[in-house]
C-alpha cells in the first residue's frame, strides 16, 4: 500500500494512494499516522518550510518553525515508523543548504544542516535492523515552495529518479544535481571563499 500524508489531505489527488492527515510538528499526529499504517517499507521525509528568516535579527518563532519541521519533524517520523521499517529504507531530504547559507535563509540552512547530521546518526543506529537510511541533497527544485524564487530549478521528476536510483543502489547519500555536488566539494575549502575582512 502506498500512502501520502499531508497537513491538508484534501489537497492530495493520487489514484491508488491512501491519503492520511499528518503534521510532522505534532508528535500525536505522527503517532496516529504510524498506527494507521503498519506496513510501510519506505519512509520518505520531505516535509518542508522556508520562512526566509535570518539567524541574528530574525523572528525566533519562525526559526523554531524551521527546526520543528526539518529536524524535529523528521526525527518524530523516524522514531514512530522505525518499528515497521526493519529490512526497509528511509529517505530524508535535506538540501544543498545543509552545507551552505546565504542572507535570508539562515534558519532554513541551520535546520537542514541539523537534518543532514540527523540522517547520518540514524543511519548508524538503524544499520543492525537493517534499515537503509539515505540522504537526498539538491539545489532548487520546481515546487510550490520555490515558486517565488527566480533561480534555475530542477524538474521534480529528475530528482525523484535520482532518489529512487540511489535507493536501489544502496547509496547513503544521493547528490542529485550539480549544485549539491559543487557545494559538498567546497566543504574542504576556506569557508570565507577568499573574502575575509
Amino acid at each position: 500500500m502506498a500512502y501520502a500524508i499531508a497537513r491538508r489531505p484534501e489537497s492530495v489527488d493520487l489514484p491508488g494512494v491512501r491519503v492520511l492527515p499528518l503534521d510532522v510538528t505534532d508528535p500525536d499526529s505522527v503517532a496516529a499516522a504510524a498506527r494507521a499504517t503498519g506496513d510501510v517499507t519506505l519512509l520518505i521525509n520531505n516535509a518542508g518550510v522556508a520562512t526566509g528568516t535570518d539567524m541574528v535579527g530574525g523572528d525566533l518563532d519562525l526559526i523554531r518553525r524551521e527546526m520543528d519541521t526539518h529536524f524535529w519533524g523528521t526525527l518524530h517520523m523516524i522514531r514512530a515508523f522505525a518499528p515497521q521499517l526493519a529490512g526497509g529504507a528511509i529517505l530524508n531530504v535535506p538540501s544543498a543548504l545543509s552545507w551552505s547559507a546565504y542572507p535570508g535563509a539562515g534558519g532554513y540552512a541551520a535546520a537542514k544542516a541539523a537534518e543532514w547530521n540527523l540522517t547520518n546518526a540514524v543511519r548508524l543506529e538503524l544499520a543492525a535492523r537493517p534499515t537503509q537510511v539515505t540522504g537526498l541533497l539538491m539545489g532548487a527544485v520546481d515546487t510550490d515552495m520555490m515558486a517565488s524564487y527566480d533561480v534555475p530549478k530542477n524538474e521534480p521528476a529528475v530528482i525523484v529518479k535520482a532518489a529512487l536510483d540511489g535507493l536501489e543502489a544502496g547509496e547513503w547519500e544521493v547528490l542529485a544535481d550539480e549544485t549539491a555536488r559543487a557545494v559538498k566539494a567546497s566543504l574542504a575549502g576556506d569557508p570565507s571563499g577568499g573574502q575575509k575582512t
